[in-house]
């Protein structure tokens, strides 16, 4: 616990946060809530309103370019000096190299470049001093379109951060998925995604969504086995109060079904088990089931401007190892984050026992989750190579990578490298997500 600069208590707050830290928003804190300034002692520098605007001769629609070409590593983690760096890293992180004798980790310069529209820190501005916790946590009252707590009393709150992050109103991908076996072979999966976000919506309120955060549509492009299915979700803002409605067409049947195991613990699309429900986007769905905790906030090693796992210049085969994700790919850099334990509550069911969240302080993205199942073993970790998706702006993660530190499998989810780029401009209404659709979209 020594590693903790700040210890939080675990209740649940349902008021606005204490005035004075409130009065430091735009100021001694960034429009989000992180510390403006860096510590040159670490290599961290101010943050100067990060990359908001695209390159030079970036074209709209391409992948993007790396807006820090010449950075190098400074340095690079083995085995052989992990004992200097222990304190920078997640107990996932270290089990890693316990499991990969090649396992290594390129530090590059730490760069500060999240960013989100004016619009968004207007917003959370305005939510940071109106938007409330519902009883238990398990919603959030009093916000609108921004950040709901960027000075957060809570695990519950910092989390909430994560799931209402700015990424646009529309969004349609590809998030192609390989599951990779211990000898490193994969079968790609390819994932057409679209996404329609109302809290984001511009004049949005949570009263006026009724309780949709958002329409999700994937549909299963290949392998020809695969191909056809299609997963429908409305995802509610309150999960408790009403459950997510998710639907599934599976062209075997030729039938729409309704989804209640779209959830929880039950296993991700076209995982083989290596990723759950709620450990899409890192995570997701309803918090009633565990005890959140924020403990504060730590200096860590996470996956930070990720551009040369984002490039159309390598292919899935150059990125996929055996064991791990190709190291002469990654990007590592030293940020703040925060740390979020959740345990599971006495009664629940969950095949974790515990999980250990780490959140990027610029931008709320979960850069890093350890897992612990049933016994309490150390079991999975979960990363999110991040960029600054700058002509939107907003930063979200390229590439979600789940290792099993027990078998030495690994899934890796986001492989657009030779697909379109992810379209921030597409339009869709809330008609558009009818279950009565599913059955023409999954037709082959």
């Amino acid at each position: 616990m020594a590693a903790f600069t700040l210890l939080i208590g675990c209740a649940v707050a349902h008021s606005a946060a204490d005035p004075a830290q409130l009065a430091k928003l735009g100021n001694e804190l960034t429009p989000v809530g992180a510390q403006r300034a860096g510590d040159a002692s670490l290599g961290i520098p101010d943050w100067e309103g990060g990359v908001a605007e695209p390159p030079a001769g970036f074209v709209q629609g391409e992948h993007h370019r790396d807006p820090f070409p010449s950075d190098r590593p400074t340095r690079v983690l083995t085995r052989a000096n992990l004992s200097e760096h222990r304190d920078q890293l997640s107990a996932g992180q270290l089990a890693m190299f316990d499991r990969h004798p090649g396992y290594k980790m390129p530090i590059y310069p730490s760069r500060r470049s999240a960013a989100f529209p004016q619009r968004t820190y207007e917003y959370t501005l305005r939510n940071a001093r109106t938007a409330q916790l519902a009883e238990g946590g398990d919603a959030v009252v009093g916000a609108a379109e921004g950040f709901p707590f960027p000075v957060p009393r809570s695990g519950h709150e910092a989390i909430w951060n994560h799931k209402l992050k700015y990424k646009g109103v529309g969004v349609a991908r590809w998030n192609n998925q390989a599951a990779l076996t211990a000898n490193g072979s994969f079968n790609l999966v390819r994932l057409r995604e679209e996404v329609l976000g109302l809290y984001y919506k511009p004049g949005s309120t949570i009263d006026s969504i009724n309780n949709v955060l958002f329409y999700f549509f994937q549909s299963v492009e290949a392998p020809p086995r695969l191909a056809g299915q299609v997963l429908l979700v409305h995802e509610t803002l309150d999960q408790v109060s009403q459950p997510r409605q998710a639907w599934i067409y599976n062209p075997g049947q030729r039938r729409v079904r309704r989804a209640p195991n779209i959830a929880y613990d039950n296993p991700g699309t076209a995982s083989d088990g290596l990723r759950t429900n709620d450990m899409s986007d890192m995570f997701n769905g309803a918090f009633d089931r565990f005890d959140w905790k924020l403990l504060g906030k730590r200096v860590m090693y996470v996956p930070y401007n990720a551009y040369r796992l984002h490039s159309d210049q390598v292919t899935a085969e150059q990125i996929l190892q055996p064991g791990f994700v190709n190291p002469d790919l990654q990007r590592y850099e030293l940020h703040r984050v925060w740390v979020v334990e959740a345990s599971l509550m006495p009664g629940k069911r969950h095949i974790n026992s515990r999980r250990t969240f780490y959140l990027d302080e610029d931008s709320w993205q979960i850069m890093l989750v350890d897992h612990y199942d049933g016994q309490g073993r150390l079991w999975r970790l979960s990363e999110a190579p991040s960029i600054s998706y700058y002509e939107v702006p907003t930063f979200w993660s390229t590439l979600e990578i789940h290792n099993d530190l027990l078998s030495g499998r690994y899934l890796v989810s986001g492989l657009d490298n030779q697909e379109s780029m992810v379209d921030f401009q597409f339009q869709a209404t809330p008609g558009d997500f009818a279950p009565q659709s599913l059955r023409v979209s999954g037709i082959r």
